[in-house]
């Protein structure tokens, strides 16, 4: 008897000392946080755009955010370069097809830290109705928000896609818009 009495206070101790830690969630701040894009022209000039509606949040249970689970939507009717004309022919079925694809979204695989701040996100990108794999780069910093008194988080991501591999302006040889687009974030998060 004293055998299974002194199993069972092992049994229990063991059972009670394993705690689960949940996720905590970090919800985007729009005010202090952009996505944009970089596409070369014509082999010679870069044109600049951004996504002005988007949304995104991340999970993470751990403090150096190595097993940090991120989620991103962009409406792409909200596409901005600066000049309407060529905002309007990006919508159009030449390119994103807004009317069938209206919106553009990444959920990460991995996160891998890398060292320090750095990191390398894996995910799930799919924009004009397909899917594929990317990588970010990425860089994480967090503090405390003198104001809120909340913890807050920074992002800052970089990456390269291909355009074709996506489908998005297959009319348009690589000569007139390069099929690399690079592509670039910087977001504030703060925690729940």
């Amino acid at each position: 008897m004293k055998k299974i009495t002194i199993l069972a206070s092992v049994a229990a101790a063991l059972m009670f000392s394993f705690t689960v830690v949940e996720p905590s969630v970090y919800n985007l701040d729009k005010a202090h946080s952009s996505v944009g894009f970089t596409i070369t022209h014509l082999s010679i000039s870069d044109i600049d755009g951004s996504f002005k509606t988007f949304d995104a949040k991340f999970t993470s249970s751990k403090e150096d955010f190595s097993d940090a689970s991120f989620d991103f939507t962009a409406d792409v009717n909200s596409i901005n370069t600066d000049n309407e004309k060529r905002d309007g022919h990006l919508k159009s079925p030449d390119f994103f097809d807004v009317a069938k694809f209206s919106t553009l979204t990444f959920k990460s695989k991995t996160v891998k830290k890398i060292a320090g701040n750095k990191y390398t996100i894996i995910g799930d990108m799919t924009m004009h109705g397909v899917t594929k794999v990317v990588s970010f780069e990425a860089v994480i910093r967090s503090g405390v928000n003198p104001m809120s008194k909340k913890t807050t988080v920074g992002v800052k991501v970089n990456g390269v896609v291909n355009r074709s591999t996506f489908g998005i302006g297959a009319s348009m040889p690589g000569t007139m818009l390069s099929e690399e687009v690079v592509v670039r974030g910087s977001a504030e998060f703060a925690k729940d």
